[in-house]
C-alpha cells in the first residue's frame, strides 16, 4: 500500500508497460549537416549528423570556387576590356594613295605617293586637282608620318573635329580635321588606301 503526502491511501499500482527500444536511425546522409529526429511509441531519439572539421573546411573551400566562378549568380556579365590599339610604326619605306578634300588648301586632288628612307621621293596626281597640287607645290605632298603628326597638332590645339579610322596594322586609313565649328574653309579630309611597304 502506497500512501500519498495527505496519509489517504492509494490502490495498488500496476505492472509498469515496458518501453520499447527506440530504434537507431539509419541512412541518413553524413554530408547532409541536419539533425534527423525520429519518434517511437511516444519517445524522441534526436541524432545530430555533424560533419568533421575536414569535411567542412573542403565543402567551404569548393564553394568558394564555385562561386567565384559563377560569380556567386549575380548574372553580371563582366565587364569587356576595351582593345588597346598597337602604335604605328612608320616603315622608312612604302607607297600609299593619298584622297585629300574639303577646305582651301593647295593640297587637294588624289596622289600616288612613294616614301623612301621616311621622306616623299615620287608623287603623281591622278586627277585634274592633284595634278596641278604637284606642279604647284610638290613638297606639300606628305608623307603618311606628316599627316598623323597634323592630327595630333590638331588635338593638342584642342580642335573641334580631330578623328581618325584606322587598319588593323595601325596606320590611319581616314583623318578628318576641323579647327573651328563655326569658322569656313579650315577643314581638311585625308583618306589614305592602297598602302604597301616597299623595299628600302
Amino acid at each position: 500500500m502506497i500512501r500519498r503526502p495527505s496519509g489517504h491511501p492509494v490502490g495498488p499500482v500496476g505492472p509498469v508497460s515496458p518501453v520499447s527500444p527506440v530504434s537507431p536511425v539509419t541512412n541518413v546522409p553524413r554530408a547532409s549537416g541536419v539533425i534527423a529526429v525520429a519518434v517511437f511509441e511516444g519517445t524522441a531519439a534526436m541524432t545530430a549528423v555533424s560533419l568533421t572539421a575536414r569535411a567542412v573546411s573542403g565543402a567551404a573551400l569548393i564553394g568558394g570556387v564555385i562561386c567565384a566562378a559563377a560569380a556567386c549568380g549575380s548574372g553580371t556579365p563582366q565587364s569587356a576590356q576595351p582593345q588597346v590599339r598597337a602604335p604605328w610604326q612608320e616603315p622608312a619605306s612604302y607607297s600609299y594613295t593619298l584622297q585629300s578634300s574639303e577646305g582651301e588648301r593647295s593640297l587637294l586632288g588624289t596622289f600616288r605617293i612613294s616614301v623612301r628612307d621616311g621622306a616623299v621621293v615620287e608623287s603623281v596626281g591622278l586627277d585634274g586637282m592633284g595634278r596641278r597640287a604637284v606642279e604647284s607645290a610638290p613638297d606639300a605632298v606628305p608623307t603618311i608620318g606628316e599627316l598623323v603628326e597634323e592630327l595630333e597638332q590638331a588635338r593638342r590645339d584642342d580642335a573641334d573635329t580631330a578623328d581618325a579610322e584606322y587598319a588593323p596594322d595601325g596606320h590611319p586609313v581616314r583623318i578628318t580635321l576641323d579647327w573651328e565649328r563655326n569658322a569656313v574653309d579650315d577643314e581638311a579630309r585625308y583618306v589614305i588606301s592602297a598602302y604597301e611597304r616597299t623595299a628600302g
